[in-house]
């Protein structure tokens, strides 16, 4: 099968139209944000738009053209915290109406599907996550 690759700006809205319709939308992501969890070229995700989004869920997020896929990790009434499990520093804040949808699912390679986790322990190794991703990053992928 042919690879194509789609624009953001033209992709996202048109899957934020689908969810918005109720559907379900697998897509493959880029970049590498979401390490170890979600990974580029590899991993494809299951987005459906959710009536209530919570901490822990990993959220696609329209921040003003700019598209991210996150984990919510702190929430103050309308207000969501975001930040990538593969981050080490850096958050991004927006609004609930900015979520297009959440991950309900993470295709692996070979068809296998996992349910993503609301990522606590993962939250909890921020101190050491730059050595865990170094880790895996050099040690890891190569096995």
């Amino acid at each position: 099968m042919d690879k194509i690759t789609i624009p953001n700006e033209i992709l996202i809205p048109e899957v934020g139209r689908l969810l918005a319709e109720g559907r379900e939308v697998e897509m493959r992501p880029k970049g590498n944000s979401m390490l170890p969890f979600i990974r580029q070229e590899k991993d494809n995700v299951v987005l459906k738009k959710k009536d209530k989004v919570e901490k822990g869920d990993i959220v696609l997020v329209d921040l003003g053209g700019r598209y991210v896929l996150h984990r919510i990790i702190a929430e103050d009434g309308e207000r969501l915290t975001l930040m990538g499990d593969g981050n080490v520093r850096g958050t991004e804040s927006c609004t609930k109406d900015k979520v297009l949808g959440t991950v309900v699912k993470i295709v692996r390679p070979g068809g296998k599907s996992v349910t993503p986790s609301k990522g606590k322990l993962w939250k909890a190794l921020l101190p050491i996550r730059r050595y865990l991703l170094a880790f895996y990053r050099r040690v890891w992928t190569k096995i």
